[in-house]
């Protein structure tokens, strides 16, 4: 089994502020604002409030999100928080272009698993908002996995559960590296827990090291001599992981120390 650490949601390119870490430990992933795409952040809801009215609430400056912006909901993970779900809907995860080259160059495939992390920070309520927590720091965080299922690429007919994703839109049938990854029912290591789902906030969800800008991470110290794309031993400073600024899957080798860090990771949650 491959790990692959997935970064997705806002960054200081798309969205433009981090997603937050609810007051209830939820890490409350923000999709990224894309032209053309079906649903808006206004249609996204996570309990009594719209994606779009938590944004504004973070943060009531930002030009960038408003009622008529689409997003691009992928990786799709959390099913309650869009009403307009299709019968036998299940988390899926899209990749095309030099992305999914890279995927598909490293075998990817059934039975791998994507850890998807991103640009997270403490939240509070104050007044009746949600605010960003004041001095709380940028953080890389893990808030979600899938276990590869299925794999429907250019030449595989699509499930009829998959047409709302936005891979399934025409314009990306149409690029012969699309690629829909659909979770498996449960995870093969663990039969008791869904094969994708997101996380609950933890310290032990932190990549980012303590004290650091959120790109310098801690890794266990046996990541030392695995190997993990767009990274090598100069990676290791001295006392930090330096985390590749670009690209959005990093593929880790098999290893069994990594699948045991994983396992903890997801079963202790």
């Amino acid at each position: 089994m491959k790990i692959i650490l997935s970064r997705k949601g806002f960054d200081s390119q798309y969205g433009g502020q981090p997603s937050p870490i609810l007051p209830d430990g939820t890490l409350l992933s923000l999709p990224i604002p894309l032209p053309g795409e079906l649903i808006r952040y206004d249609e996204l809801r996570y309990q009594d409030k719209t994606y779009l009215e938590m944004i504004r609430s973070l943060n009531p400056r930002s030009s960038k999100i408003h009622a008529a912006t689409t997003l691009h909901l992928d990786p799709d993970l959390r099913k309650d928080i869009y009403p307009n779900r299709l019968p036998g809907w299940k988390p899926m995860f899209g990749q095309c272009d030099a992305a999914q080259g890279a995927l598909r160059n490293s075998g990817i495939g059934v039975n791998d698993l994507f850890l998807f992390f991103g640009w997270f920070k403490q939240t509070e309520w104050v007044n009746g908002l949600l605010q960003y927590k004041k001095g709380s720091p940028d953080l890389h965080v893990i808030y979600g996995y899938l276990q590869v299922g299925a794999v429907y690429t250019y030449s595989t007919p699509l499930p009829a559960f998959a047409a709302l994703h936005p891979h399934a839109a025409p314009a990306y049938q149409q690029i012969k590296s699309n690629c829909i990854y659909v979770a498996g029912d449960t995870l093969s290591f663990n039969h008791k827990l869904p094969g994708a789902q997101t996380l609950a906030y933890h310290p032990g969800l932190v990549l980012t090291k303590e004290g650091m800008s959120r790109s310098r991470w801690q890794l266990p110290h046996f990541f030392k001599n695995v190997r993990m794309t767009y990274h090598n031993h100069n990676s290791f400073k001295e006392n930090y992981f330096q985390s590749r600024a670009k690209g959005q899957e990093f593929i880790i080798e098999e290893n069994e120390a990594v699948l045991e860090w994983v396992k903890g990771l997801i079963e202790g949650n």
